[in-house]
């Protein structure tokens, strides 16, 4: 495999600040019961595979933008910040409200940020991570003071509800970072990387009509509209990736993983963050788990752990700490920052 396009760690990127966090969760719970009334599974058979033991979903009142516009208001509040102060909107999300608009233009109009830039990026689960790097990179080239960078979706409306293999796994939610210029010169991401491998497309993907099918023996369920995803394969890309994505981040650094404060992972499998943390040798008190009460929330699951960490007082100025995702595509991220 080829090395990553886009890696940088020569210069650290100093003086961006997190300014301020947010989320918001849909009004409906799902239990690991109440989807094996649904499908043939267990709670005991979701929560020793996964560590997932509910998950979240959207009422019909509630949609994309309505979620995006909740995490981006109270981010803003947080970081006593006027709407019209953001120089960018960042939405990451693999689940738009429409084709076109961008919804990351709607979102500006919602909650009043005048002509503020807008972009949805969709790098499905890595897509927060993404959108953290360029918004650090925008800010560190000078070109924005602050940005907003939000990660939501609702996977409910592409989730196969018959499907056992998909639909015990992913929820709804939408969380929201605001970075900011600093004159501080301590802190800022260190340390950023982005890759994809689009030959592994088949193993997750969403199919529209028949000629978006592999082709050969990749799972589909039969249901277009719907994600389809080879589970086994899924897991196996992740472990070895991710254990490369830390590996690179503290090589390129000079740290050791015993120097990082926190390390907040793509949300996807609490097994997968429980090997990460025997690898490296470091207690799991040392990782943010919360996908026992969310579930999969793709490129919402990193600023929703990053709102709570906030919310808790666990992320404090000087700390180190790592994020770290990959998702469909295939795609990965990550961005080391000392706030």
């Amino acid at each position: 495999m080829t090395a990553p396009r886009v890696r940088a760690a020569a210069r650290p990127m100093l003086g961006i600040r997190l300014t301020g966090t947010g989320m918001a969760l849909p009004g409906r719970v799902l239990s690991n019961d109440d989807l094996a009334a649904m499908v043939e599974t267990s709670d005991a058979w979701i929560t020793q595979r996964t560590g997932i033991r509910q998950r979240c979903v959207v009422n019909p009142d509630q949609t994309l933008l309505s979620l995006s516009t909740q995490a981006l208001q109270q981010a803003l509040a947080r970081a006593a910040l006027a709407p019209q102060e953001l120089d960018m909107v960042f939405l990451a999300t693999m689940t738009p409200q429409m084709a076109t608009p961008a919804t990351s233009a709607r979102l500006v109009d919602a909650v009043a940020a005048g002509d503020a830039g807008a972009l949805d990026i969709n790098a499905a689960c890595s897509g927060f991570v993404y959108a953290m790097n360029l918004a650090a990179s925008m800010i560190h080239a000078g070109s924005a003071q602050h940005v907003a960078v939000v990660g939501a979706e609702v996977l409910s409306e592409i989730v196969d509800w018959t499907d056992r293999r998909t639909c015990v796994l992913f929820g709804d939610g939408a969380g929201a970072a605001i970075f900011s210029r600093t004159d501080r010169a301590d802190c800022g991401c260190l340390f950023q990387e982005v890759g994809s491998d689009g030959r592994g497309w088949k193993q997750l993907y969403c199919p529209r009509s028949p000629r978006d099918l592999p082709g050969d023996d990749h799972v589909f369920s039969g249901t277009f509209n719907t994600l389809q995803m080879n589970g086994r394969e899924i897991y196996k890309f992740a472990v070895s990736r991710l254990e490369k994505c830390i590996d690179g981040a503290l090589e390129s650094t000079g740290l050791a993983a015993a120097d990082l404060d926190a390390i907040v992972l793509h949300q996807s499998n609490a097994r997968i963050i429980e090997g990460a943390a025997r690898r490296l040798k470091l207690g799991l008190d040392r990782f943010y788990v919360n996908i026992d009460r969310y579930g999969n929330t793709a490129a919402a699951s990193v600023p929703m752990c990053m709102h709570e960490m906030a919310e808790a007082g666990r992320l404090q100025p000087g700390d180190r700490v790592l994020f770290a995702a990959l998702g469909g595509g295939l795609t990965w991220a990550t961005s080391l920052w000392q706030l």
